[in-house]
């Protein structure tokens, strides 16, 4: 007896790479954001951590948007 899971998809669903926009969108903004947080930590308090911790943030950020930038190509194929 097939299940639920297998049936075909319903009208107005979303697509696996729509979704995985999303999450990476959504990881840019938050790794952004926790940057923030840790130059402003390292501004109140003026020690070494946070302000590592900010660099590496903003690095994954901008890796994430370029890795969203290679997403363009996936709905092409």
């Amino acid at each position: 007896m097939p299940s639920r899971w297998c049936s075909a998809p319903s009208v107005g669903s979303v697509k696996l790479i729509t979704a995985h926009r999303i999450l990476i969108g959504a990881g840019i903004a938050f790794f952004i954001f926790y940057a923030a947080l840790q130059l402003r930590l390292f501004v109140r308090n003026g020690a070494v951590a946070p302000l590592v911790q900010a660099v590496v943030a903003v690095a994954v950020a901008v890796g994430f948007a370029f890795y969203y930038r290679t997403l363009r190509r996936w709905g092409r194929r």
